[in-house]
């Protein structure tokens, strides 16, 4: 017998060599095709046994691709927050020193809690109460030491 010829419109898997003696010997009595049917049988679970460890292998093979590319992905995306973030504290730092000898209390507001309350925001992407009620009473002091005292 001949191996079965498969045109490109045919799934190469639905259509096996063991599928292919079956259709061939589709007009042999029935005593005969039982034979063949249970030689067939081992070849036929052989072959699904080898479609499912591949379409497994497949399925994990993706699997990891996905696992890799969202790994790399959610890495650019930390790097980029913490470009942020110390871009933003530089920023803080170098006018907290350039408006220091002027205006003191502004300093301490750039240079202050409001500067690791930011960074923590950018750099870990959290932001706790306490950090804002630092940066509150920071600001409230400075500005309370910024004001001249009231007349006596």
């Amino acid at each position: 017998m001949s191996t079965p010829e498969r045109t490109s419109d045919e799934d190469p898997l639905a259509v096996t060599a063991a599928m292919h003696v079956a259709m061939q010997w589709k007009d042999v009595d029935p005593a005969h095709l039982a034979a063949a049917l249970a030689a067939m049988e081992p070849a036929l679970k052989r072959e699904h046994r080898e479609r499912v460890l591949r379409m497994n292998m497949m399925r994990e093979d993706a699997q990891r691709k996905h696992a890799q590319e969202l790994a790399k992905r959610h890495h650019v995306r930390d790097l980029a927050y913490l470009g942020v973030g110390a871009v933003v504290a530089l920023g803080m730092l170098t006018a907290g020193v350039l408006v220091a000898p002027h205006h003191w209390w502004l300093s301490t507001l750039l240079c202050g809690p409001s500067l690791l309350a930011l960074a923590k925001i950018f750099v870990l992407r959290r932001s706790d109460d306490g950090d804002m009620r630092a940066v509150a009473g920071a600001a409230r002091q400075s500005t309370n030491a910024g004001t001249p005292p009231p007349p006596p």
